[in-house]
């Protein structure tokens, strides 16, 4: 809501920040882009410009960045981008391997909203387990939107339940699709990584010069060594035409993007550590028609397909190996199909003095597994290889409909905004093949009655075969979930030009859930200009987070593997049977009060903003630790659900400086920003269970690291003529996390440098070279124990496992 700079990320990595007058331009890699009545996240003010706005708001002018960047997914470029953005991608954590979770302002993935021009776009059907950051989290797959289609992302940093309801307890990302007409953008990127980890390590470490896993083989057989791996190529085209004389467009885009596995050191039990291969297809597409001279048509959306491929940990010995099959082991792959659809379409229109949006989005995510290179060991001989383990899915469908008009006649300007939305959610999980989940007997039929049917046994350990494929069961008919649920709400929103230096601004809304009850947040925001050159600026608000469906019927059973070995574990859905024996109450919604301050100044070439903020959340959904479940007799060791668990209280600040100036011919952009982050989890709901096991040491240290607790990156940029460099030097802080044994690996504080190196080739061609994280900087290894979770010598923190990435991308423009 309302009143500041805006902050604007222009040039190659080092992302200049500018803050700019309305209708300002530049050219060339340090151009501003033109703002006038656009939808800016936090205001529903269209006479808002990028100076006046009463909380943090980055502007991000994407197609700039994507021409002189080596990041080739939105996570990674916002990751570097936006002070206190966080992301991470996983491994050995199933299908986060597949969907990298995203934090702003350490909160979890699911507390931030994501919209795409301006409407709300759906959740990925997964939640996080394991040790991911965002565990026991839903989130927006913000890899299913191609940066080739994106004009610019805008980022509230602030509290905005109130404005737009659930999910926006951090704040609000939202997505502005290219509108560009008459003009053919296209850009192909290929990039390698370089695979000598930094690191001592014990000879016969898998991954290391001898010892690398032969990806073609059955996943516990070594290769032929390579000095460079992870390979991508990312390609992408994108193309506008006029529709009719009154700024009518079609503006549509493709995208392409494969890239190989990566593997890192690791142990025995997780030969496979690295990232996982992707393939991936997109299109989408951004039309507006006007019918009249008072009102437009649209309608935007997209498709994305992706094909992923992910080791899961190395079974060498026991019960779950078939020698016949395996000899000397294996290590299963998880494989993932996951196709994104969304569209959206709506009416524009003007009544008098009012405006008037009505909107429908449509969003399904749907998330299937196909695990191979495994086995159903209870079948011993006769198991097959490869299994369809099933899947799940969540489709979203929004209604809107709002209405703004501005009073210039009340004080300075009254802007003022009400609407309603109705929005229905379904989330269904889809039970896989029968030998992808059933322990078969000794005759080769599916287990009914323990008392009467017995498993296989393994000559060898002397202990029972287990059922289901090796990686990742899949699901059963038990498993089996569909449901659904509606909300609606209705909001107000009113702005107050109270005189040239006081900006007020408020709003209020109701919202309504068809499971769990409704409530009401609150938002009042400020500026104040204190001289020419500084304004102050502040928020409070109240807010809320829905609990996801997911969270709330998701099951299964699957093998937790560590260092010490092998356990089976139930997560049961919330409201069964098993989680009301442990006295589990029905989840509920996590509620948040959200304070903001902060200072921004422009004194000529150089800006600056500083933005204090304290976040309060109470009934915090996370996913508890392994309780003892032996005395259920339902064939698992231990079980796990979602609960409203913790309260955190969040507090930090962002910083983003920045100064640009030109000399003669040549221009140069220096950009500081930076976040410093505190979360404390201030209570544990554990009711007469036992904390430690509720949600213990080891879970708090997973929470807290969804930011380390500072970031801050010294971008510098320069051009002259046909010649652009751009360095950036990004600095995470230190990182603490708990192992299986309870002992902490701290993994201390780096700084990564970027190096990006463009030439002009011709008008309509641009060559670009360069290096993410130049000097092949790692994460601080950790001991011989074998006791991360990831099961390789570093857990998934801020700046990444794999080193070195060189890429070279040719652009062109017609």
């Amino acid at each position: 809501m309302k009143k500041i700079t805006l902050l604007l990320l222009v040039a190659p990595i080092s992302a200049v920040f500018a803050q700019n007058e309305p209708n300002e331009t530049k050219s060339d890699s340090t151009k501003i882009q033109t703002l006038q009545e656009v939808q800016i996240v936090g205001s529903r003010n269209v006479k808002r410009t990028v100076v006046n706005s009463a909380v943090p708001i980055d502007i991000i002018n994407v197609k700039d960045i994507t021409t002189q960047s080596g990041k080739i997914e939105i996570n990674e470029l916002l990751q570097y981008l936006a002070p206190s953005f966080n992301a991470n991608k996983q491994s050995g954590s199933d299908g986060a391997d597949h969907v990298d979770p995203a934090t702003l302002r350490g909160m979890g993935p699911d507390q931030t909203l994501v919209l795409i021009n301006g409407k709300r776009r759906h959740q990925s059907s997964l939640v996080n387990l394991f040790g991911t950051r965002g565990r026991g989290n839903t989130g927006t797959d913000l890899n299913a939107i191609p940066a080739t289609a994106i004009k610019r992302i805008e980022i509230l940093r602030d509290g905005a339940a109130a404005q737009y309801g659930s999910d926006a307890i951090a704040g609000v990302i939202n997505i502005v699709l290219n509108d560009n007409v008459d003009e053919f953008n296209g850009m192909i990127t290929t990039g390698i990584f370089r695979n000598d980890a930094d690191g001592d390590f014990l000879p016969g470490t898998p991954n290391t010069p001898g010892f690398r896993l032969d990806e073609n083989g059955n996943g516990n057989s070594y290769g032929k060594d390579k000095n460079y791996d992870g390979f991508s190529v990312k390609a992408g085209a994108n193309y506008g035409v006029k529709i009719g004389k009154n700024g009518g467009f079609a503006n549509f885009t493709g995208e392409y993007l494969s890239k190989d596995k990566t593997l890192r050191p690791s142990f025995d039990f997780r030969k496979g550590f690295g990232d996982a291969e992707i393939k991936s297809y997109n299109l989408m597409a951004n039309i507006q028609i006007p019918l009249s001279n008072k009102i437009d048509f649209y309608v935007f959306g997209g498709r994305n397909d992706r094909n992923t491929d992910a080791y899961a940990f190395t079974r060498n010995d026991g019960e779950r190996v078939v020698e016949s099959i395996y000899p000397g082991g294996y290590t299963p792959r998880i494989t993932s199909k996951i196709i994104d659809n969304s569209a959206a379409f709506g009416f524009k229109a003007k009544a008098g003095d009012w405006k008037i949006d009505l909107s429908n989005a449509f969003g399904q995510n749907k998330f299937d597994y196909t695990i191979k290179g495994t086995i159903n060991a209870s079948l011993e001989d006769l198991s097959p290889t490869e299994f369809d383990a099933g899947g799940f899915s969540l489709t979203q469908n929004t209604t809107n409909l709002d209405f703004s008009r501005n009073f210039k006649s009340v004080l300075n300007g009254l802007n003022f905004a009400f609407g309603g939305e109705y929005r229905i959610e379904k989330y269904d999980i889809t039970a896989g093949e029968e030998g992808s989940y059933a322990t078969y007997d000794t005759n080769g039929v599916p287990i009914t009655n323990p008392l009467t049917q017995s498993a296989p046994i393994d000559p060898i350990s002397g202990n029972p075969r287990p059922g289901g494929s090796q990686g990742f069961p899949g699901f059963s008919p038990a498993n089996e979930v569909s449901e659904d649920r509606t909300s609606a709400a209705a909001y107000v929103d009113a702005e107050l030009d109270v005189s040239d230096e006081f900006l007020l601004g408020t709003a209020l809304r109701y919202e309504n859930y068809s499971d769990f009850g409704n409530t009401l947040n609150l938002k009042m925001a400020y500026k104040l200009k204190l001289c020419n050159n500084v304004s102050l600026r502040g928020s409070f608000s109240t807010g809320f987070r829905a609990p996801s469906l997911a969270q709330i019927y998701f099951n299964t059973s699957f093998t937790n593997f560590n260092a010490s070995g092998a356990s089976e574990v139930l997560l049961a859905a919330n409201g069964s049977a098993v989680t009301e024996g442990f006295g589990i109450d029905k989840l509920k919604e996590e509620k948040s009060k959200n304070g903001s301050i902060g200072l921004t100044g422009k004194f000529g070439k150089f800006t600056a903003t500083v933005d204090g903020y304290l976040i309060n959340v109470s009934d915090r959904i996370v996913l508890t630790g392994y309780f003892d479940a032996t005395a259920l007799n339902l064939g698992v060791d231990s079980a796990q659900f979602f609960v409203n668990g913790v309260s955190t209280v969040t507090k930090g600040i962002d910083v983003v400086m920045s100064w640009r100036n030109t000399f003669g011919s040549s221009k140069l952009g220096a950009t500081l920003i930076g976040n410093i982050n505190d979360m404390q989890v201030t209570r544990v709901n554990n009711g007469t269970l036992d904390q430690e096991t509720f949600f213990g040491a080891r879970e708090v240290a997973f929470l807290k690291a969804s930011a380390p607790n500072s970031k801050f990156g010294l971008n510098l940029n320069y051009e002259r003529k046909w010649f652009d460099i751009g360095t950036a030097f990004t600095r995470f802080s230190k990182v603490t996390l708990v192992d299986y044994a309870g002992a902490n690996n701290v993994y201390n504080a780096k700084i990564v440098t970027d190096l990006t190196l463009g030439f002009q080739v011709v008008k309509q061609v641009k060559l670009t070279v360069g290096s993410n994280n130049l000097f092949n900087v790692y994460p601080t290894k950790q001991d011989e124990s074998g006791n991360t979770e990831a099961g390789g010598y570093w857990d998934a923190v801020q700046m990444g496992f794999n080193g070195a990435y060189y890429y070279t991308r040719l652009s062109f423009k017609f």
